[in-house]
């Protein structure tokens, strides 16, 4: 099927949905610990808690993306009910999460968060490789990121927004503050709102074989072996950007899970306080606690808003790649070399880096996002079959799973601990792992991956 070449705001519009997808991912990444926190947990227990992300994303993306394959809906079409349904469930999530009560009720809430974000997500990369042509692909991916960078930084700067306009920033012990609760409120219904507005100004393609497609579709359901046969005939491109997608997402996801402890503790001198520690049965020791759990969550909301500068700068590296992308070709293997390594700079830098020091920090780490985000897709997309794009899509998701599941499962604070005591070393070894992910681009050598060429 010829594919006609869209305009930006059509591809704005089958993307824009991605700008709620990343208010969940902002609002999961920048402020789940410090609920967990918050509720009790101790920050070497923190990794182990995440475990929930890449452990759902490891189940639900293949499933979803070999699913919408397989799906037609006369009027929302392949990739737009996996939109909806994710939506839904992912914004009740959001809403209820920061009043969990108890610690295990917020780990179970993020189960469900994880596996409904992820409903979401991965039909939005695929839509982009359908709607398409091959020569758009970089430029579908990098607005899509652009979108996502601005989600980024909006939500990742809520709690602080929303503190700003009176909003209690300090709460009981045990308790999340209502600047939290009110910015995954908020959070919720972007979420909602941005993904059905692209339901409702996207149109999809329809398979270009009717009959075929729905004679396949009535066959007997061969998920697993078709995932088993698709795993083992995985593109060889593929497989090399497994490895730069391991090294890239360990770090990203050491930073989610690890910043707010690390930086909080390192730069702020603030780290949470242990109830342990106080007589919250005498009105001094509940003063002390009360003072300097107030400190935490201040220098929280200060950590949540520096990181959210890697949105914004992600944002202007993807508006940048945008304007060139819509007129050039760019080498997608250099692009994403240096970029990885600017953002393992900045992973290095916090060791140094002040309190005012730290957004600088994270605007290298932005073009390391912004391009994690946009030139593997671009560089896989133009190495998979396109009537398998889901499945493809999903089955790429499991190199972005397992790091996490390494990470989550001690790898994070056995490597951290042989580094030494500092709290800042799990962002070190983010850093370091960045670094040895921009490295492994060098394995890439498809030329129609790294640049499109008509």
């Amino acid at each position: 099927m010829k594919k006609q070449l869209l305009g930006f705001w059509d591809i704005w519009n089958m993307s824009f949905g991605f700008l709620g997808i990343q208010f969940g991912f902002a609002l999961q990444g920048g402020f789940i610990s410090r609920i967990f926190q918050t509720l009790g947990a101790d920050k070497s227990d923190i990794p182990l808690l995440w475990v929930a992300a890449p452990l759902t994303g490891l189940i639900v993306q293949p499933i979803i993306g070999y699913m919408s394959d397989r799906t037609w809906h006369p009027k929302l079409g392949r990739r737009k009910p996996y939109f909806l349904v994710g939506a839904i469930l992912s914004s009740l999530v959001l809403f209820f999460i920061p009043h969990s009560p108890i610690l295990w009720v917020a780990v179970g809430f993020l189960w469900i968060l994880d596996a409904s974000i992820n409903i979401s997500m991965e039909p939005f990369r695929a839509l982009v490789a359908d709607k398409l042509p091959e020569s758009q692909r970089s430029y579908g991916f990098v607005v899509q990121t652009l979108i996502i960078g601005i989600g980024t930084w909006i939500a990742s700067n809520l709690p602080w927004m929303v503190s700003q306009l009176g909003v209690s920033n300090s709460a009981p012990s045990g308790v999340v503050p209502m600047s939290v609760k009110v910015a995954f409120a908020i959070g919720a219904f972007v979420f909602f709102v941005s993904v059905l507005y692209t339901i409702l100004t996207t149109t999809e393609y329809p398979p270009e074989d009717m009959q075929a497609f729905e004679k396949e579709r009535a066959q007997k359901n061969r998920f697993i072996p078709d995932i088993i046969e698709n795993f083992k005939h995985m593109p060889t491109t593929m497989k090399k950007l497994g490895l730069v997608q391991f090294f890239s997402w360990f770090a990203f996801f050491t930073m989610w899970s690890m910043a707010n402890p690390a930086l909080t503790e390192h730069v702020f001198k603030t780290p949470s306080p242990v109830e342990a520690n106080y007589d919250l049965n005498s009105p001094e020791g509940l003063a002390a606690f009360d003072a300097v759990n107030t400190a935490f969550q201040e220098s929280s909301n200060a950590v949540g808003s520096a990181m959210g500068v890697y949105g914004l700068s992600s944002m202007a590296f993807a508006l940048l790649l945008t304007f060139y992308t819509s007129k050039k070709r760019i080498n997608r293997k250099y692009v994403h070399m240096g970029s990885l390594m600017l953002g393992g700079l900045g992973f290095l830098s916090m060791y140094v880096a002040s309190p005012e020091q730290l957004k600088y920090c994270f605007i290298l780490i932005g073009f390391a996002w912004g391009s994690i985000l946009s030139m593997p897709y671009a560089m896989l997309s133009s190495s998979v079959d396109p009537n398998k794009m889901g499945v493809f899509m999903g089955i790429f998701n499991i190199f972005i799973v397992l790091p996490q599941i390494a990470a989550a499962l001690g790898a994070i604070i056995h490597i951290s601990d042989f580094m030494g005591p500092e709290a800042i070393n799990p962002m070190l070894l983010a850093g370091f792992s960045l670094i040895i992910a921009g490295l492994s681009n060098f394995l890439i050598t498809n030329p129609s991956a790294i640049s499109y060429k008509p």
